[in-house]
């Protein structure tokens, strides 16, 4: 079992105590495993299939409609009429999701023209393309915040290098640095990221890689300050006596102490991805039009005002998601202020 330090669990107490921060991290848990189980909730394929004694998990795997007593090979389609009437005969069943119908599935037997509202078919409606925009909301609530949390991962890894880097050294390389970082960080990064999405075809990993390299330099700043004066304590100066190396210092005994800032704005630092990504999204210069995305959807209710079922829906997720990270991001930084600790 985990054995906290008394200093992490008067952190834990503090973070507790901000009612706020400690119910919307759970709340936020809870939703981002119910969207990682979005496959067994929204899916146009059946969960499970009994055909003949045997199990099938279409919505895992491809069966040919030969499986089902059909004569093609291609891949089943369990709505089909002939399909469903074979195999619901001899003590055959069909296990669906409560939503039939996916993120990427188009529904052909609207009872309106698409953009359809909310009905028993569709709880929130459809979008201009006739997509089911619950589980698009479900599956694009998933994708920001896995982009996001990547986003901050690879952005803290950077930025913790290259202000351990500057802090350790100092002199020289820490002119130099700052001086690179000020041309850097000068450059305006949403008008850089619509540049090159323009030039390259926008894909998720381009879009990654571009705002990872561009959403380093604040946290840089942080790491570099506690190097700088983590450098100058005795047990530093004592390792470097005793003939430790250089990355033994800097990862045995100094790294432990910079932890605070990175992870004080860790979800800061997510929330920012997700605003990012919903913004590319809404200019058009995301990630594909087919994928589930928050921002697509925003632009797709910007472009169909009379369906207030899309912007409304969507608006929500995004101010509740936005919120409940900063709320969090809140009282980690509470729990983490020394001053909170020693009440």
């Amino acid at each position: 079992m985990l054995k906290l330090s008394r200093i992490n669990k008067r952190r834990l107490t503090v973070f507790k105590s901000h009612k706020r921060g400690y119910y919307s991290a759970w709340g936020l848990l809870l939703l981002f495993m119910f969207s990682l189980l979005g496959d067994l909730f929204f899916n146009h394929k059946p969960i499970v299939v009994k055909y003949n004694s045997e199990y099938y998990f279409p919505f895992l795997f491809v069966y040919p409609e030969s499986h089902f007593g059909g004569i093609f090979e291609t891949e089943t389609d369990y709505k089909d009429p002939e399909i469903k009437k074979t195999i619901s005969s001899k003590g055959n069943w069909v296990l669906w999701a409560p939503i039939k119908f996916g993120p990427m599935e188009v529904d052909f037997n609207l009872s309106q023209p698409a953009p359809s509202p909310p009905d028993d078919r569709h709880w929130l409606g459809t979008d201009d393309r006739a997509r089911d925009v619950l589980s698009r909301l479900v599956f694009g609530f998933r994708l920001s915040l896995f982009f996001g949390m990547l986003i901050a991962l690879l952005g803290s890894f950077i930025g913790i290098g290259v202000g351990a880097v500057q802090g350790y050294f100092g002199g020289k390389v820490d002119l130099i640095g700052q001086r690179l970082i000020e041309i850097w960080s000068s450059l305006p990064e949403l008008f850089i990221l619509i540049i090159l999405t323009s030039i390259f075809q926008p894909t998720l990993i381009l879009i990654t890689f571009l705002m990872a390299a561009m959403g380093w330099v604040g946290l840089a700043a942080y790491v570099r300050a506690e190097f700088l004066r983590a450098r100058e304590y005795d047990y530093v100066q004592s390792a470097k006596a005793l003939g430790a190396s250089r990355l033994r210092v800097i990862f045995l005994h100094i790294f432990p102490n910079t932890l605070v800032p990175v992870i004080t704005f860790f979800p800061f630092r997510v929330s920012a991805a997700i605003t990012g990504l919903a913004a590319l999204d809404f200019l058009g210069l995301g990630v594909s039009s087919h994928v589930p995305s928050l921002g697509e959807l925003l632009s797709q209710g910007k472009s169909n005002l009379h369906s207030w079922w899309i912007i409304f829906s969507t608006f929500c997720v995004m101010v509740m998601l936005i919120l409940m990270l900063n709320f969090i991001g809140e009282s980690i930084r509470k729990a983490m202020d020394p001053k909170s600790i020693q009440k």
